[in-house]
């Protein structure tokens, strides 16, 4: 009997709150847009958040397609095993294990910086990052260790503050009429996302903000009525965010004047945010603003950290790497093994940095967070030429032409060009990481992983095919695949 996961744990909005949390929406416009801003598409920053919308709700079609046939803990590693095959479903499987694994560890940094930074300024409080990193570290796997309804009202309830404050900046700012230029209409021409000193690494900074909105199909095996669920929380957390973004960004640019933001975004980068906020809300709101970005990142570590145990998990379960993952709590119906184990992979890399003298910003935030990327964009694109396959393969289960192969086509070949601009920008991303060896090492470390599990899949496929058919096809009772109801 396989271990399960606690059914009808969470409904609609759990699900979207766990995946717009994974995206980090406070993390993401205080990250990325003053980067983008200063150093990518200049005030075009907001058009190029219209422009990754565009290409991941195309992408978001077709895998919500195959979330309609097929519900699992693994997500990327399940879709892919059925519609590319078990070798790379495999080896895709542990590049979306490596990347969740080491972004929990990544937001733990970011985390531990913004704790450092606001609690020093605010109450004069000087402790080590470290002291932060552990306490994130450790109340994550405690509440991770309970039903995800308890994780999923945690997240939502810092998801919604965060939320709020950038809404509360955002709508100052167009209360008053915006600042020096009033409501500039020129950052959403769609010409302005391709614009600036280095377009590609403004629109890599925009896709990179969306980061982890995929996490909705990891629990299908938890919500209600998964079939209907998931798709619907897709769609919604894709749209709703990038909406969001734009707005946000927008505003932001507006605040500061056209001329006026690149200059803030280059000088101090969070002045971007603080400095519209001020002086159209109030200093309150700032500081507000501090606290909230802690515990967005925390919020956006947990969910993070939630996704890597239920990859952890799916692969235990099928027997890979260690069956005990794949054991379930009797009573919270949790992964507890894979969450723990989760819990001490994330420690050993924090700890690693630590030793290493590594700053938790620019070191392991940023370096984990390109390591991470640079794997989860490779998986999505084979999940979008998965639905092809699975679609429009040798057992043709056919579908609607636009929903299961011109989406799914168009969202392939828009993940390829979000890769190509990872690598193409890998350096400006980077920062002063870039001269690290780690750095260096970033393509290699995805490379070795992925051509590992495809030998590990060829291996189990000549020596334990029982265990190679087990791959990627534990779907249980209820949220089995379907193959006689078509899809629209």
């Amino acid at each position: 009997m396989v271990d399960r996961l606690k059914p009808n744990s969470v409904g609609l909005l759990g699900v979207v709150f766990m995946a717009v949390a994974t995206a980090a929406p406070i993390t993401a416009m205080t990250g990325n847009v003053p980067v983008a801003v200063a150093f990518g598409n200049g005030i075009g920053a907001p058009a190029g958040y219209i422009f990754a919308t565009v290409v991941l709700t195309i992408f978001s079609i077709g895998f919500v397609a195959m979330a309609r046939r097929i519900t699992s803990a693994g997500a990327f590693y399940g879709f892919i095993s059925h519609g590319l095959g078990r070798v790379i479903g495999l080896a895709s499987g542990l590049l979306a294990v490596l990347a969740y694994i080491v972004f929990e560890a990544s937001i733990v940094g970011i985390f531990a910086y913004f704790a450092d930074t606001t609690i020093n300024a605010q109450l004069g409080v000087d402790l080590p990052w470290q002291v932060y990193a552990g306490i994130m570290l450790a109340v994550t796997a405690i509440l991770s260790y309970f039903d995800i309804h308890l994780a999923a009202r945690v997240l939502g309830v810092f998801l919604v503050a965060e939320i709020a404050v950038l809404a509360v900046m955002a709508f100052g700012v167009l209360l008053q009429g915006g600042g020096p230029d009033g409501i500039p209409a020129s950052p959403l021409d769609p010409a302005a996302a391709f614009g600036g000193t280095a377009a590609g690494f403004g629109l890599f900074m925009a896709f990179w903000s969306w980061v982890g909105f995929e996490s909705t199909a990891m629990y299908g095996e938890e919500s209600r009525n998964p079939k209907k669920i998931i798709p619907i929380a897709t769609m919604v957390a894709v749209i709703g965010i990038g909406l969001f973004y734009v707005f946000v960004s927008w505003m932001a640019i507006a605040g500061n004047g056209l001329a006026g933001s690149v200059q803030i975004a280059t000088a101090n980068p969070l002045g971007l945010f603080f400095a519209p906020t001020e002086q159209a809300v109030g200093h309150w709101a700032v500081v507000a603003f501090q606290w909230l970005m802690i515990t967005g990142s925390f919020a956006c570590g947990m969910a993070f950290h939630q996704c890597a145990a239920r990859y952890l998990y799916a692969l235990g379960r099928e027997g890979l790497i260690w069956r005990r993952l794949g054991r379930t709590h009797p009573k919270h119906g949790s992964p507890f093994v894979a969450s723990f184990a989760q819990t001490g992979i994330a420690v050993v890399i924090v700890a690693l940095f630590s030793v290493a003298g590594q700053d938790p910003y620019l070191g392991l935030y940023t370096l984990m967070a390109l390591l991470g990327t640079m794997a989860i964009l490779i998986v999505q694109a084979l999940c979008s030429f998965a639905v092809v396959g699975y679609f429009w393969g040798r057992r043709r289960r056919g579908g609607h032409w636009f929903t299961t192969l011109v989406a799914p086509l168009a969202g392939g070949a828009g993940m390829i060009t979000v890769v190509w601009l990872l690598f193409d920008n890998a350096d400006a991303a980077a920062g002063p990481a870039a001269e690290s060896t780690l750095f260096t090492a970033i393509p290699w470390i995805v490379a070795a992983v992925f051509i590992g599990g495809v030998a590990g899949a060829l291996y189990l496929r000549k020596v334990k095919p029982a265990v190679y058919d087990l791959l990627g096809r534990i779907v249980l009772e209820d949220t089995r695949e379907r193959s006689v109801h078509p899809v629209a």
